[in-house]
């Protein structure tokens, strides 16, 4: 991906853990990962599973369809690498995992509990991608 002169949003910091994940994003892709052993999905990324502690994992490919649950829009002190305020919001995923992440296409107005959302991805300075959210087209609350 090449650098994006419009792009505010910083660039991600990856871990050892945490690279796939960002790779994906970079990829159009929403990762997670699941556990061999319970089948469980979980975000972050951690080296174990947080329901059985089995070290038996996998990178998969998540639907990025989810609901928003809860939301807020910090304004002060101004959130640097944007334009604009953010809305933050934690998204229940249909596999499960709670996400941290923006809402993106919505009037702060109109944003509520409840809104069904799928993922899209923004670029960065350095011209990585960063998974936010929209509206999903169609869908009722």
């Amino acid at each position: 991906m090449s650098h994006d002169a419009t792009a505010t949003r910083l660039d991600p910091f990856p871990t050892p853990v945490s690279a796939f994940f960002w790779d994906g994003a970079d990829n159009g892709d929403l990762l997670g990962q699941q556990c061999g052993q319970c089948a469980s999905y979980w975000h972050p990324p951690r080296p174990m599973c947080p329901k059985c502690h089995s070290l038996d994992q996998r990178h998969v490919k998540l639907s990025g369809r989810g609901t928003v649950y809860s939301w807020t829009m910090p304004v002060h002190p101004f959130p640097f690498g944007f334009t604009s305020p953010p809305i933050v919001a934690l998204i229940d995923l249909e596999e499960g995992p709670r996400i941290v992440s923006n809402v993106v296409g919505v009037n702060a107005m109109e944003m509520r509990e409840g809104i069904e959302v799928e993922v899209a991805f923004e670029p960065t300075r350095g011209g990585k991608s960063v998974p936010v959210f929209k509206p999903r087209e169609g869908a009722g609350a």
